[in-house]
């Protein structure tokens, strides 16, 4: 065997390894947590969409003091929920809802309310995202207020100066409603809160039909002294959500702080070590970020302001934050002053993100969804995937279309692959007598075959190239499939009701005629067993290779990548089926073109199935058909 190929079998070896112990011992394993994650999260959202629009105010805890110029952290509010109080997680979220009074948010895209208390946005739900792909299960919900089992929500206010004596509304003020709302695309909301004296604060939130707020906060001086106030906003999340720790995706925390520090992906697990992140900075955007939701802050982009991202650990409980806290506004006396910023919560849609950027000119807002180093090959595919899909009202179908699409720009890179896998063939019997001849003398086996090589001008390692050149796009279409949101829950035909699943079918259990659960690396579908048999098939149009060892490893590989690949997205399997299909095709014209033979049917073993079954030893019955030549 020569250096190359040994250097390429080893390279095939040890990164099936690699798959191997990633798919078994991690992938597997996590997939199982998240699908029993999944089945609880929808169990426990089943009411979680039932929140009422008001309910009578609760007493809280003690306002946080504000520091010098500094955004307070906004710990748990009020007591949480007594064992016993309430039956599940969903109903214990409807009771911390129910404590305060609040103004009903209804939109086109969410669903829920304000509370007056506070004056946060606490309480979200997506309207067109349901948990599971199962019809009837619960809408996602994206915000839960202080006091429910797991409460995540955006607060704005007011900081001072420390022992300016001015009196700021906090996280437990209750502020007055001067509209019953409820908050809609077309009618925004007005709150108000008086602090007796003399200041009068009031705050504007208006929303779109998608997911962006804007919060235009306005302060009132009717004293004669004039006073500096920095506004701030924050999004507090309460205890570590579960997230599927891939490497190819960032969940937690996430900002770009201006030019100069870029972009920011902070894990759960790295806030809670470094404890406090900060960055002076313009423009840019901070918040948290899920695999397919986000909440951001989006300050005003013309006014530096100072960034944080923290993570702390109080009486056994995690806090997560990330804020920002403008400079100081001044208020002259009997005059006002205000600020304006803005609010993303909600699915991270691609063409949203895109032009809330475009609109307000946020700097590298389209990073919020995680393309990944190979942006540049990765956002081209989506596009041409989400029009196509839009097109033809199938992403399976722009899966298809779009395959056909890349093997023609990848033509001539094909076509030369396999002209020259033509002349290897055409070599075989060359090669065999060269083997034959010197059978104890490998080195000058392969002296010989070098000089064959460079005498007919063949590369030996081309027929590794239509493998090679599909391995960019086969990760670039992973990527998409696995972090945009569009290609969440999308269905093809017949079982396959989700593209960024795994094929639910499985041999295995005979398709659920079995009662029985097989583990994770036996669910193997009707998909993978199709993408395997293409890629054998494929395998068998090339020339044999001339090592025994060679032989047996590419005989193994369909089979090993038929488990392997069982457990990633089904649109993957059937793009990488497809291309093998369109892939034996267009091997198959182009060596005809160059007169070599193709005898795909002896190269599968059916010639001798054919003579075994009939006990004839004549021709095989379909070579007597008149096959078009190219």
């Amino acid at each position: 065997m020569d250096e190359n190929n040994r250097s390429f079998l080893l390279a095939i070896v040890l990164s099936i390894c690699v798959l191997i112990f990633w798919q078994f011992f991690y992938a597997g394993p996590k997939m199982e947590q998240e699908q029993a994650r999944l089945k609880n999260t929808t169990e426990q959202s089943e009411t979680a969409t039932k929140t009422p629009s008001t309910a009578p105010a609760k007493p809280g805890a003690a306002p946080t003091a504000a520091g010098e110029s500094s955004v307070p952290l906004a710990p748990e509010m009020g007591a949480p929920p007594r064992p016993g109080s309430a039956p599940n997680v969903a109903n214990a979220r409807v009771s911390a809802v129910k404590a305060t009074a609040r103004i009903k948010i209804d939109t086109p895209s969410l669903i829920g309310s304000i509370s007056l208390r506070g004056a946060r946005i606490d309480d979200l739900t997506l309207r067109d995202y349901r948990v599971a792909v199962a019809p009837g299960s619960a809408n996602v919900v994206l915000l839960s207020p202080s006091g429910s089992p797991n409460p995540y929500y955006a607060e704005h206010g007011w900081v001072g100066d420390q022992g300016t004596g001015v009196k700021l509304p906090q996280n437990d003020t209750v502020w007055q409603a001067e509209a019953s709302g409820p908050l809609t695309p077309t009618s925004p909301i007005k709150l108000k809160y008086d602090n007796g004296e003399g200041i009068i604060f009031r705050r504007t939130i208006s929303i779109d039909e998608n997911y962006l707020f804007s919060i235009r906060q306005q302060v009132e001086n009717k004293t004669d002294k004039a006073i500096n106030l920095y506004p701030y906003a924050l999004i507090s999340r309460h205890g570590k959500p579960s997230t599927q720790s891939f490497y190819i995706l960032h969940e937690g925390l996430i900002g770009v702080m201006g030019e100069k520090d870029g972009l920011q992906e902070i894990d759960y697990d790295d806030a809670l070590e470094e404890k406090v992140q900060s960055f002076k900075t313009k423009k840019g955007w901070l918040g948290i970020t899920d695999k397919y939701w986000s909440t951001v802050l989006i300050p005003d982009q013309t006014q530096p302001y100072d960034a944080k991202f923290s993570g702390t650990e109080q009486n056994s409980k995690l806090f997560f934050q990330t804020d920002y806290l403008l400079g100081a506004i001044t208020i002259p006396a009997r005059g006002k002053s205000e600020v304006t910023g803005h609010l993303f919560a909600g699915a991270k849609q691609v063409h949203l993100i895109d032009a809330v950027g475009e609109k307000f000119k946020i700097e590298n807002f389209e990073l919020l969804i995680d393309w990944g180093w190979f942006y540049f090959l990765t956002k081209p595919l989506f596009f041409a995937l989400d029009y196509f899909g839009k097109l033809l009202g199938n992403f399976g179908l722009s899966i298809l279309l779009v395959t056909v699409l890349i093997k023609l720009v990848m033509f001539p890179l094909a076509n030369k692959s396999y002209v020259s896998m033509s002349k290897m063939k055409k070599l075989q019997p060359e090669m065999t007598r060269i083997r034959e001849r010197y059978p104890d003398d490998k080195a000058r086996q392969q002296q010989a075959l070098m000089e064959i090589y460079k005498k007919e001008k063949v590369n030996p390692m081309s027929g590794c190239l239509p493998i090679v050149i599909q391995i960019p796009v086969f990760f670039a279409l992973y990527k998409v499939l696995f972090v945009t949101i569009e290609m969440r829950h999308a269905p093809f035909f017949g079982w396959i009701q989700d593209l960024s699943a795994p094929d639910p079918s499985t041999f295995f259990n005979l398709f659920g005629l079995i009662p029985w659960d097989p583990p994770s690396f036996l669910l193997v579908g009707i998909w993978p067993v199709l993408m395997g048999i293409t890629m054998w098939v494929q395998m068998k149009l090339n020339p044999q290779q001339p090592d025994p060892m060679q032989q047996k490893i590419f005989a193994w590989m369909p089979v090993m990548f038929t488990f392997l690949l069982a457990q990633f997205p089904a649109g993957l399997v059937i793009y990488w089926a497809w291309n093998n299909l369109l892939s034996i095709i267009q091997q198959w014209v182009i060596m005809s073109r160059q007169g070599v033979k193709v005898d795909l049917f002896g190269n599968l073993g059916l010639r001798k199935i054919w003579a075994r079954s009939s006990g004839k030893t004549g021709a095989w019955p379909l070579s007597k058909i008149n096959w078009p030549k190219w």
